[in-house]
């Protein structure tokens, strides 16, 4: 019988020893519903609990997506701040879902350490908040959305020519609306369904729907609607 679960090998960036980390065969990837900030609820295993690959030695923690490259002064940071204080854990087996937020947090501040692209460092606090939503505390997703809205409006101001601009205007839509941040929805939203140069069909269209649901909210919650939406039908 094939096992959900599999082997790879590892070399550390930091220290150079090799290692293995678990991932989860893609057979066995089977989302139940996806949320509109694109967050995939999965029927049985979890594959986000082994995006994290964790160093046994030294306890650095990174993702595929981070870069090889340290400088020295982020090796002598990680020495002081994680390395030396590192008692030899061992991440490489069927992880539970407080192992994976202790991963997250470790690549998180890996992340932060070795200076990784803002997108990096959103994308790693997006999860945290999906982890904690899947567990319904709705304090701690709350305060992860946050974090993770200031570093896509970071991603946004520094890289956002080079990536998918409506696929992020419109993430920073949806997580305002969450966050009841309402007046700001309407606007990213706005600009996405507006902006004639961009013609991701998909995004305007998610965007069109995220707008109507942010004014169904308003109107819930006995909110002022804003101009524009108070003239739609």
């Amino acid at each position: 019988m094939v096992e959900p679960l599999y082997d790879i090998s590892v070399t550390c960036t930091y220290c150079t020893n090799t290692f293995k980390s678990k991932k989860v065969r893609p057979s066995f990837k089977k989302a139940s519903k996806t949320d509109a900030d694109f967050c995939l609820h999965y029927k049985d295993i979890n594959p986000d609990f082994y995006v994290v690959r964790i160093c046994p030695f030294c306890g650095y923690a990174h993702t595929e997506n981070f870069s090889d490259k340290w400088t020295p002064a982020e090796r002598a940071m990680f020495q002081e701040k994680v390395a030396q204080n590192w008692s030899m854990r061992d991440y490489c087996k069927e992880r539970t879902w407080e192992d994976s937020i202790q991963c997250f947090k470790l690549a998180l501040l890996s992340a932060q350490i070795k200076n990784e692209k803002s997108r990096i460092v959103a994308g790693l606090l997006h999860h945290l908040a999906w982890l904690y939503r899947d567990k319904g505390d709705w304090e701690q997703e709350e305060r992860f959305l946050a974090f993770a809205l200031d570093a896509y409006v970071n991603v946004f101001e520094t890289e956002g020519m080079d990536l998918n601009n409506a696929k992020l205007m419109y993430l920073l839509g949806e997580l305002n609306r969450r966050l009841k941040r309402f007046q700001e929805a309407v606007k990213w939203f706005s600009r996405v369904i507006n902006d004639r140069k961009i013609m991701d069909a998909g995004m305007i269209r998610a965007s069109r729907e995220q707008w109507v649901t942010t004014r169904e909210d308003m109107l819930a919650m006995r909110l002022e609607l804003p101009d524009e939406m108070k003239q739609a039908t």
